[in-house]
C-alpha cells in the first residue's frame, strides 16, 4: 500500500503488487519477465459511508511457454481481484449474498442502503454466473412432468424427495432421456412417480434395482378418479325420492332446467348482473347509465334488460354453438359409457378418425364437456 486518501466521500487506496513472478493462467508456468503494468479501479465495500476505490497497479507478464496460446498475461491478487472485475472479491460476496437472500428488485434497494448501489440485473448477473452447487446421487427420486407450454411442450422436473429440493429437469418426458440419466446414477433405491407409462418404462430400463412407488398427491388423485367414475357409472341407480301425498308438488325451479344450474359460477354470476341491472332500470336509471355505472357495454345492457329470465340468456352461450368436436361427441361419449376416461386415449383414437391437432386440451374433457 502506497497511500490513503480521504475525502468528503471517496476514501482512495493507492496499492501495487510485489510478487516477483506470477503463474500463467492458461499452461500454468512461472514467469518474471515482465511486459508493463496498467492501473486497475477495482470499488471496494464502503468505510463510514464514504465509497472505497482501490488504485491498484499490476503487471502484465510475458508467458516463456513457447507452445502456450497466451502470449502475455496479467496478475491477479488473490482474494482480492479476478479476470476483468470491478469490484473487489469482498464487495463481489456481499452482493451475491443480498442477491441470494432478496432477489432483483428488492436486493438493489438493499445495496443502496450501505452504499454500494448496483443495478437488479447485475445481481441476477452475478447470481447466474455462480457455479452449480454439488449434489449427491438422491437415495428417493420423484419424478413428474412439467410444462413448459400447456398441451405442446412438456420436460421432466426431477426431485429429492428426502430434501424436497429439484435435482434436475429434463428437456422432454420420454423414456429413453430418464433411462440415461437414472444408469448413471446407480444409487437412486426408489422411484416415486406417477402411472405415465413413458415414466414407467424409463425408470424399468434406466434403474431395475430401484422399488417404483406411486407419490402421495397421485394416489389421492387416482382414488378420486376412481371414486367418480364408479359414481358416474351407477347413476342410473339413483332415483328421486318421490314428494309426500300431503305436500303439493313444487314448481320446477327454472335455474335448475337451464343448462347452467345453480351454483355454477358463470350462472350465478349472469343472474346478479341481470338483477343489478334490473333493479337500477326499475330504479328510473336510463341504459346508457347504467352501462356507464356497471362499466359495461350498452349492447349488453341491451340484450340483458330484454331478457325477462337469466335463464333466456343461457340459451345463447358459446356452448351452444358449433366446434371442431361436435362429429366426434358421439363415439367420444360412447368410449365413455364404456368406461374409457384417459382423456390422452380417446384424444389419439379421436386423431387417428381425423380430429384436427390441438383443437381442444384433453385434460379438460370430461360429461359435461362432451355434452353427455
Amino acid at each position: 500500500m502506497e497511500s490513503v486518501e480521504v475525502s468528503d466521500t471517496v476514501v482512495r487506496v493507492e496499492a501495487r503488487t510485489t510478487a516477483k513472478r506470477a503463474a500463467c493462467p492458461g499452461c500454468g508456468c512461472w514467469s518474471g519477465r515482465i511486459h508493463g503494468s496498467y492501473l486497475r479501479f477495482p470499488r471496494d465495500l464502503p468505510a463510514a459511508g464514504k465509497l472505497v476505490v482501490v488504485s491498484l497497479r499490476v503487471r502484465r507478464f510475458a508467458c516463456m511457454e513457447s507452445s502456450c496460446p497466451r502470449k502475455t498475461f496479467a496478475e491477479q491478487v488473490p482474494g482480492l481481484t479476478r479476470r476483468f472485475g470491478q469490484r473487489t472479491e469482498r464487495l463481489r460476496s456481499t452482493l451475491v449474498s443480498v442477491g441470494l437472500a432478496l432477489a432483483g428488485r428488492a436486493g438493489a434497494r438493499m445495496t443502496n442502503v450501505f452504499g454500494a448501489p448496483v443495478s437488479r440485473n447485475t445481481l441476477l448477473r452475478l447470481i447466474a454466473s455462480l457455479p452449480d452447487p454439488l449434489t449427491s446421487a438422491p437415495r428417493v427420486l420423484g419424478v413428474d412432468e412439467y410444462a413448459q407450454r400447456k398441451g405442446r411442450i412438456y420436460g421432466t422436473v426431477l426431485v429429492d424427495v428426502e430434501t424436497r429440493r429439484p435435482v434436475d429437469l429434463l428437456p422432454d418426458r420420454e423414456a429413453d432421456t430418464l433411462a440415461a440419466w437414472l444408469a448413471a446414477r446407480p444409487e437412486v433405491e426408489i422411484v416415486c412417480r406417477d402411472r405415465a407409462p413413458f415414466f414407467a418404462e424409463g425408470a424399468t430400463r434406466g434403474a431395475p434395482q430401484a422399488l417404483q412407488v406411486a407419490d402421495r398427491w397421485h394416489i389421492w388423485h387416482n382414488l378420486g378418479q376412481a371414486a367418480e367414475k364408479c359414481v358416474y357409472q351407477h347413476r342410473g341407480c339413483l332415483r328421486p325420492s318421490p314428494a309426500p301425498p300431503d305436500e303439493p308438488q313444487k314448481e320446477a325451479d327454472p335455474a335448475m332446467s337451464s343448462p347452467w344450474p345453480t351454483g355454477h359460477r358463470f350462472a350465478e354470476r349472469t343472474r346478479a348482473k341481470h338483477a343489478t341491472i334490473h333493479a337500477l332500470l326499475a330504479a328510473g336509471h336510463s341504459k346508457r347509465s347504467v352501462a356507464r355505472q356497471l362499466g359495461m357495454g350498452l349492447n349488453t345492457i341491451l340484450r340483458f334488460s330484454r331478457a325477462t329470465t337469466p335463464e333466456e340468456l343461457f340459451t345463447d352461450q358459446w356452448q351452444s354453438r358449433a366446434t371442431k368436436l361436435d362429429a366426434y361427441k358421439p363415439y367420444l361419449d360412447q368410449r365413455w359409457q364404456e368406461g374409457c376416461t384417459n382423456a390422452w386415449k380417446l384424444w389419439e383414437e379421436i386423431k387417428e378418425q381425423g380430429y384436427p391437432d390441438g383443437g381442444l386440451d384433453p385434460g379438460f374433457w370430461t360429461p359435461e364437456t362432451l355434452g353427455s
